[in-house]
């Protein structure tokens, strides 16, 4: 039984459930579901994730609401963005309704492992695509795995919906302008982990990256994009580096409905300045309100919070979205998927 897990002080770290669902690519076509209680892969050494970075994978979560269901968040967007993270590293892509319908049942079979509404938590999915087919040439692989495991998290922020520091540097890149930053493949956070590390010892939750190519425009925000709202508009960077946010996409929306203007566009390091909120999105943190952004190759401080609460617009927009996971608000956009137990 699940009677040994505190939920309300779960960290966004791994536990274990029962089951993983898995689907073999081989012989030129994808099989069958597999159910398996293993935690372990066992693969060739020289299989193509291993050597070349033929890997991607996706991030969602599955609620349950205050009427006991338990609703998947935009389950359609994630497998589509991982197709085309599998078309940007020449793998083989996961079929929709193979992604779907694994996703699916690694969620029914593990129903015991949703916390209560009430506990802030949520069931995080980890639907995984690796190359498995062993090669020593740069090459793609001729055989791949798709995993989906899903375990119980609490906020990926462990301040949780309070406002956090970001510092910006230039000695780091998170992705090159024609590369892999539009994709949700393993190498993109790789890239991140130093400047990453760096940024936790000097006491931010994250580092807010330039563009690699001029360093004059916001690019992502550590593991989620980013977010600034002034004169009644929401304004989110359009850049080829930046991945393309469900949870992003979904705030936008929201915010239109909210009646304010949304425009996706480049902007300047020096349009902080002029920002009445900041925040960062995504799935594992929904919003992570900013209070300040400091830049530490300059020592210019952009101030967003003095004192330690989140910005109105940006605590509206994630009460309505998480009031939507949770089945409190209508779903008038279709982007929940009921799970029967």
């Amino acid at each position: 039984m699940t009677g040994d897990i505190d939920w309300g002080k779960l960290s966004f770290s791994y536990i274990k459930t029962d089951y993983n669902v898995r689907c073999y690519y081989r012989d030129g076509k994808w099989g069958e579901l597999e159910i398996s209680s293993s935690e372990n892969i066992s693969m060739h050494m020289a299989a193509t994730c291993l050597h070349y970075g033929q890997e991607a994978f996706e991030g969602q979560k599955a609620f349950r609401g205050k009427d006991g269901k338990i609703r998947i968040f935009r389950l359609e967007d994630n497998a589509r963005r991982m197709i085309s993270s599998a078309e940007g590293v020449l793998m083989q892509p996961v079929p929709e309704e193979i992604f779907i319908k694994a996703v699916k049942k690694a969620v029914q079979l593990n129903s015991r492992f949703v916390p209560p509404m009430d506990s802030g938590a949520a069931l995080y999915i980890r639907p995984l695509l690796i190359g498995t087919g062993a090669k020593v040439g740069v090459s793609p692989s001729d055989e791949y795995l798709f995993v989906v495991f899903v375990t119980p998290v609490g906020p990926y922020f462990k301040e949780g919906f309070k406002p956090t520091n970001l510092m910006i540097t230039r000695e780091y890149d998170r992705a090159a302008p024609n590369g892999t930053g539009y994709i949700k493949i393993g190498g993109n956070y790789a890239a991140s982990l130093r400047s990453g590390k760096i940024a936790h010892e000097k006491g931010y939750s994250a580092v807010l990256y330039l563009d690699s190519r001029e360093k004059k425009y916001i690019d992502e925000c550590g593991p989620a994009n980013f977010f600034g709202i002034k004169n009644n508009t929401y304004i989110t960077p359009l850049s080829k580096s930046v991945l393309p946010s469900i949870t992003n996409k979904s705030l936008m929306v929201l915010a239109e409905e909210m009646g304010l203007k949304t425009e996706r566009r480049k902007v300047p390091l020096e349009e902080l300045d002029t920002f009445e909120e900041v925040g960062a999105c995504g799935t594992a943190a929904v919003i992570s309100p900013v209070a300040e952004i400091d830049d530490i190759d300059t020592g210019k401080k952009y101030v967003y919070s003095k004192n330690g609460k989140p910005g109105p617009i940006s605590e509206k927009l994630y009460h309505k979205l998480r009031a939507i996971q949770y089945g409190e608000e209508p779903d008038k956009h279709g982007w929940l998927t009921l799970i029967e137990e």
